[in-house]
């Protein structure tokens, strides 16, 4: 997929001299990029399963005294 992205003058430069220090495509620099954000930063659902479970507080009557609050 192509995409049209703005990217700061300073910021385009450095792209350009480590694409050019590495001699690769300018496009090759930002996929990998793209693509090291993904797994530094990718959460799955996993992570947040079981957490209600450790409390000792009902799940509803919690959520009616949230509730209440509003």
């Amino acid at each position: 997929m192509r995409t049209l992205i703005d990217i700061p003058d300073d910021e385009l430069h450095r792209l350009d001299a480590l694409s050019q220090s590495e001699q690769r495509s300018r496009a090759s620099v930002v996929r990998e990029a793209i693509s090291e954000y993904l797994t530094n930063h990718e959460t799955s659902g996993e992570s947040a399963f079981g957490l209600w479970g450790k409390r000792s507080v009902d799940g509803l009557a919690y959520q009616k005294k949230v509730r209440s609050e509003w």
